[in-house]
Protein backbone atom coordinates (compact mmCIF):
# COMPACT_ATOMS: atom_id res chain seq x y z
CA UNK A 1 0.00 0.00 0.00
CA UNK A 2 1.08 3.27 -0.74
CA UNK A 3 1.57 5.77 2.07
CA UNK A 4 1.18 9.68 1.45
CA UNK A 5 0.08 12.23 3.60
CA UNK A 6 -3.64 13.55 3.79
CA UNK A 7 -2.74 16.90 2.03
CA UNK A 8 -1.49 15.24 -0.97
CA UNK A 9 -3.92 12.75 -1.61
CA UNK A 10 -6.72 15.41 -1.37
CA UNK A 11 -4.81 17.23 -4.17
CA UNK A 12 -4.70 14.34 -6.25
CA UNK A 13 -7.94 13.07 -5.82
CA UNK A 14 -9.46 16.75 -6.54
CA UNK A 15 -10.14 18.70 -9.80
CA UNK A 16 -7.13 20.74 -9.22
CA UNK A 17 -4.97 20.55 -12.80
CA UNK A 18 -1.39 20.90 -11.17
CA UNK A 19 -0.34 17.13 -10.81
CA UNK A 20 2.75 16.19 -13.25
CA UNK A 21 4.47 12.97 -13.93
CA UNK A 22 8.06 12.80 -12.76
CA UNK A 23 10.26 10.39 -14.21
CA UNK A 24 13.37 9.06 -12.75
CA UNK A 25 16.31 7.22 -14.87
CA UNK A 26 19.03 5.67 -13.96
CA UNK A 27 21.38 4.21 -16.52
CA UNK A 28 23.49 0.94 -15.78
CA UNK A 29 27.04 3.76 -15.62
CA UNK A 30 25.70 5.61 -12.25
CA UNK A 31 24.21 8.50 -15.12
CA UNK A 32 20.96 9.51 -13.54
CA UNK A 33 18.09 11.50 -14.99
CA UNK A 34 14.94 13.83 -13.49
CA UNK A 35 12.70 14.76 -15.97
CA UNK A 36 8.79 16.28 -15.39
CA UNK A 37 6.89 16.72 -18.18
CA UNK A 38 5.56 20.35 -16.28
CA UNK A 39 6.80 23.45 -18.24
CA UNK A 40 9.33 24.17 -15.22
CA UNK A 41 11.88 23.09 -12.85
CA UNK A 42 10.11 21.21 -9.74
CA UNK A 43 12.16 19.94 -6.22
CA UNK A 44 10.29 17.16 -4.56
CA UNK A 45 11.56 15.12 -1.88
CA UNK A 46 15.15 17.55 -1.92
CA UNK A 47 15.61 15.99 -5.61
CA UNK A 48 15.19 18.81 -8.58
CA UNK A 49 12.91 17.51 -11.86
CA UNK A 50 14.02 19.77 -15.03
CA UNK A 51 11.45 19.76 -17.58
CA UNK A 52 13.52 18.26 -20.83
CA UNK A 53 11.91 15.21 -22.93
CA UNK A 54 8.18 15.84 -23.56
CA UNK A 55 7.61 12.14 -22.11
CA UNK A 56 3.95 10.99 -22.33
CA UNK A 57 3.24 8.02 -20.24
CA UNK A 58 0.45 4.82 -21.38
CA UNK A 59 -0.87 3.11 -18.97
CA UNK A 60 1.20 1.59 -16.01
CA UNK A 61 0.24 -2.01 -16.01
CA UNK A 62 1.40 -4.32 -12.63
CA UNK A 63 -0.13 -8.10 -12.61
CA UNK A 64 -0.52 -9.31 -9.06
CA UNK A 65 1.26 -12.67 -10.42
CA UNK A 66 4.61 -12.90 -11.27
CA UNK A 67 3.90 -11.91 -14.87
CA UNK A 68 6.01 -8.81 -15.51
CA UNK A 69 3.75 -5.34 -16.03
CA UNK A 70 4.53 -3.28 -18.36
CA UNK A 71 4.22 0.04 -20.17
CA UNK A 72 4.64 2.39 -22.33
CA UNK A 73 6.24 5.87 -23.12
CA UNK A 74 6.88 8.35 -26.11
CA UNK A 75 7.87 11.92 -26.40
CA UNK A 76 10.33 14.06 -27.73
CA UNK A 77 13.86 14.08 -27.78
CA UNK A 78 15.53 16.90 -26.38
CA UNK A 79 19.89 17.26 -26.75
CA UNK A 80 20.14 18.73 -23.22
CA UNK A 81 18.09 15.76 -21.88
CA UNK A 82 18.90 12.50 -24.02
CA UNK A 83 21.23 12.62 -26.17
CA UNK A 84 20.88 10.74 -29.84
CA UNK A 85 24.14 9.67 -29.92
CA UNK A 86 23.67 7.90 -26.70
CA UNK A 87 20.91 6.18 -27.52
CA UNK A 88 22.48 4.55 -30.56
CA UNK A 89 25.04 3.27 -28.55
CA UNK A 90 22.45 1.59 -25.99
CA UNK A 91 23.70 3.46 -23.18
CA UNK A 92 19.86 3.78 -22.50
CA UNK A 93 19.19 -0.09 -22.64
CA UNK A 94 18.28 -1.36 -19.38
CA UNK A 95 18.11 1.65 -17.48
CA UNK A 96 16.00 1.68 -13.96
CA UNK A 97 13.17 4.14 -14.51
CA UNK A 98 10.74 5.12 -11.30
CA UNK A 99 7.73 7.02 -12.18
CA UNK A 100 5.65 9.38 -9.20
CA UNK A 101 3.16 11.40 -9.67
CA UNK A 102 3.53 14.89 -7.62
CA UNK A 103 1.92 18.46 -7.49
CA UNK A 104 4.02 20.96 -9.10
CA UNK A 105 1.81 23.88 -7.22
CA UNK A 106 2.70 22.19 -4.15
CA UNK A 107 5.78 20.31 -4.57
CA UNK A 108 6.55 20.36 -0.57
CA UNK A 109 3.77 17.94 -0.14
CA UNK A 110 6.14 14.89 -1.63
CA UNK A 111 5.18 12.77 -4.41
CA UNK A 112 3.32 9.00 -4.91
CA UNK A 113 5.10 6.22 -6.51
CA UNK A 114 3.38 4.77 -9.50
CA UNK A 115 5.76 2.31 -11.10
CA UNK A 116 9.59 0.76 -10.88
CA UNK A 117 10.96 -1.02 -14.48
CA UNK A 118 13.82 -0.68 -16.94
CA UNK A 119 13.26 0.60 -20.59
CA UNK A 120 13.98 -2.53 -22.58
CA UNK A 121 13.62 -1.29 -26.17
CA UNK A 122 14.08 1.95 -27.34
CA UNK A 123 13.45 3.37 -31.03
CA UNK A 124 14.10 6.99 -32.34
CA UNK A 125 12.66 8.34 -35.14
CA UNK A 126 13.94 10.94 -37.88
CA UNK A 127 11.80 13.66 -36.90
CA UNK A 128 13.65 14.07 -33.05
CA UNK A 129 10.53 11.43 -31.65
CA UNK A 130 11.31 7.82 -29.73
CA UNK A 131 9.42 5.46 -28.00
CA UNK A 132 10.32 3.32 -25.47
CA UNK A 133 8.77 -0.11 -23.97
CA UNK A 134 9.50 -0.33 -20.43
CA UNK A 135 9.18 -3.59 -18.28
CA UNK A 136 7.99 -3.87 -14.50
CA UNK A 137 11.16 -4.67 -12.40
CA UNK A 138 9.00 -8.91 -11.76
CA UNK A 139 11.06 -8.70 -15.30
CA UNK A 140 13.91 -9.94 -13.58
CA UNK A 141 12.22 -13.04 -12.42
CA UNK A 142 12.48 -14.28 -16.32
CA UNK A 143 15.92 -13.89 -16.17
CA UNK A 144 17.71 -17.36 -16.20
CA UNK A 145 20.56 -17.72 -13.59
CA UNK A 146 23.15 -20.41 -13.42
CA UNK A 147 23.71 -22.97 -16.12
CA UNK A 148 21.54 -25.85 -17.24
CA UNK A 149 22.75 -29.07 -16.49
CA UNK A 150 23.28 -31.17 -19.68
CA UNK A 151 25.43 -34.25 -20.92
CA UNK A 152 26.24 -31.94 -24.36
CA UNK A 153 28.56 -29.06 -23.79
CA UNK A 154 27.46 -25.33 -23.54
CA UNK A 155 30.20 -23.87 -24.66
CA UNK A 156 30.25 -22.72 -28.14
CA UNK A 157 33.47 -23.99 -30.19
CA UNK A 158 36.41 -21.31 -30.38
CA UNK A 159 34.79 -19.14 -27.57
CA UNK A 160 36.74 -18.27 -24.11
CA UNK A 161 35.17 -21.24 -22.75
CA UNK A 162 36.19 -23.79 -25.34
CA UNK A 163 39.54 -22.54 -25.38
CA UNK A 164 40.19 -24.40 -29.14
CA UNK A 165 41.21 -22.98 -32.62
CA UNK A 166 38.15 -23.99 -34.74
CA UNK A 167 39.65 -23.86 -38.04
CA UNK A 168 37.23 -24.63 -39.91
CA UNK A 169 35.58 -27.60 -38.02
CA UNK A 170 32.31 -28.56 -36.55
CA UNK A 171 31.30 -30.20 -33.20
CA UNK A 172 28.73 -31.86 -32.00
CA UNK A 173 29.35 -30.75 -28.37
CA UNK A 174 29.59 -34.49 -27.21
CA UNK A 175 32.81 -35.78 -24.99
CA UNK A 176 33.86 -38.53 -27.50
CA UNK A 177 34.31 -35.23 -30.17
CA UNK A 178 36.01 -33.02 -27.69
CA UNK A 179 38.25 -35.60 -26.64
CA UNK A 180 38.65 -37.46 -29.76
CA UNK A 181 38.92 -34.92 -32.44
CA UNK A 182 39.95 -31.65 -30.16
CA UNK A 183 41.84 -33.25 -27.45
CA UNK A 184 39.91 -30.62 -24.98
CA UNK A 185 38.54 -32.62 -22.07
CA UNK A 186 39.59 -30.68 -19.86
CA UNK A 187 37.22 -27.90 -21.05
CA UNK A 188 34.53 -30.08 -21.76
CA UNK A 189 31.30 -27.85 -20.31
CA UNK A 190 29.22 -31.00 -19.89
CA UNK A 191 27.98 -33.44 -17.21
CA UNK A 192 28.26 -36.59 -19.49
CA UNK A 193 28.16 -38.84 -16.80
CA UNK A 194 24.30 -37.55 -15.61
CA UNK A 195 21.49 -39.42 -15.47
CA UNK A 196 19.06 -38.90 -18.31
CA UNK A 197 15.22 -39.38 -18.40
CA UNK A 198 15.13 -42.83 -18.83
CA UNK A 199 16.82 -43.81 -15.17
CA UNK A 200 15.23 -41.16 -13.37
CA UNK A 201 11.43 -42.68 -14.55
CA UNK A 202 12.73 -46.55 -14.39
CA UNK A 203 10.82 -48.03 -11.64
CA UNK A 204 12.61 -49.84 -8.40
CA UNK A 205 14.30 -53.63 -9.61
CA UNK A 206 11.82 -56.48 -9.97
CA UNK A 207 13.89 -58.76 -8.48
CA UNK A 208 14.90 -57.66 -4.93
CA UNK A 209 18.32 -56.31 -3.92
CA UNK A 210 21.07 -56.02 -6.55
CA UNK A 211 23.78 -53.41 -4.94
CA UNK A 212 21.98 -50.44 -6.50
CA UNK A 213 21.56 -51.50 -9.74
CA UNK A 214 18.95 -51.22 -11.79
Amino acid sequence: MKQISSDLEARLTSDALTVCLCWKLIRRDGFELRLTDHDQPIRVDGEVYDPGAALAGGSFTQSLGLKPGRAEASGALSSEAIDVGDLKAGLWNGCRVEVSRADWQHPDLGQIHLWSGYLSEIQSASNGQFEAELVSLKADLERPIGRVLQRQCDAQLGDARCGVDPAGRTCDQTLRTCREVFANTDNFRGFPDMPGNDFMLSGPAANGNTGGKR
